[in-house]
């Protein structure tokens, strides 16, 4: 069963090319891209899941409305690309025609585990070739073994088998590898070759470290980051907005404020102005470079 999903009129308080925003935007001082949490439950609890992220995980979520609405007020504001994350974003049985109506409006990414593409759900997300969408999958080592030890068992072999046949369908995949080791450590060259060997690009392969938040921060695992260290794309979830997509991270079953910037999430214009605020009001000094993105 499928939902439909209709982009409504531009809304009354949109903003008028040239805003603030917009301005911020187009010179650099403020990423272009906004991120939504769609939700915070998953099918795995990955060792360092930044959102303490589980089956069992309160179903804290956005509606496709919300979602919607965030994608046709951030195009208004003068923001240029979204994000989709979670939790596991293809839980929701409506993601799908969402992330194509989103896609209508600005460029997209989702981040996705990729194991739940099996059966008619390959299907169903080949329909995102059709629009301006990349799906990020998460692979952490060329090893299954240790790769399923991060992640959970059997991960690396559903990943390996849905990368290919999505893109034999025409979908743009992305490989995200989250890491304990330097990022251009030549132990990951083995990986590298096998992301090439599904039919991934070298461009469309990122290197991240682990960030020591939420549950990485329990293990001990991972950087430690200050708000400089994280770009500060805005970041929309059921609680609130956030610097950042590393922001509405929870450790041991708490929601963490310290990138919190408004619990108020529309219209978008009170978050997205808060955290420009933030941002010029942070004292000057050399960004730190960590390599999170």
């Amino acid at each position: 069963m499928t939902t439909a999903v209709t982009l409504s009129p531009a809304p009354p308080w949109a903003s008028v090319a040239g805003g603030p925003i917009a301005e911020a935007v187009g010179s650099g001082e403020l990423p272009g891209r906004v991120w939504l949490y769609s939700n915070y439950h998953c099918n795995l609890a990955c060792s360092y899941c930044l959102t303490e992220s589980s089956p069992a995980s309160e179903r804290r979520q956005l509606t496709a409305e919300q979602m919607l609405a965030v994608a046709e007020q951030a195009k208004s504001l003068g923001f240029t690309a979204l994000g989709v994350t979670g939790g596991e974003p293809f839980l929701l049985p409506w993601l799908p025609e969402t992330v194509m109506a989103m896609a209508r409006l600005l460029p997209i990414v989702v981040l996705t585990n990729g194991t739940l593409f099996g059966g008619d759900r390959i299907e169903r997300a080949a329909m995102l070739a059709e629009g301006d969408i990349a799906l990020q999958i998460s692979l952490d080592s060329h090893r299954p073994d240790l790769n399923d030890l991060a992640r959970g068992p059997d991960n690396f072999a559903k990943v390996v088998s849905a990368v290919p046949r999505l893109v034999a369908a025409g979908v743009r995949v992305r490989i995200a590898t989250t890491t304990a080791d330097p990022l251009d450590s030549a132990l990951l060259d083995p990986l590298r070759h096998l992301v090439r060997s599904l039919g991934v690009r070298d461009e469309d392969h990122l290197v991240r470290p682990i960030v020591r938040r939420g549950r990485a921060d329990e293990r001990g695992l991972g950087v430690v980051a200050a708000a400089r260290d994280i770009p500060c794309e805005l970041t929309i979830a059921a609680d609130g907005a956030f610097w950042g997509s590393f922001g509405p991270t929870v450790r041991a079953g708490r929601l963490d404020t310290d990138l919190l910037l408004t619990r108020t999430i529309l219209p978008l214009s009170v978050p997205a102005t808060t955290l420009l605020a933030t941002l010029r009001g942070l004292p000057q000094g050399t960004d730190a470079s960590l390599g999170i993105r």
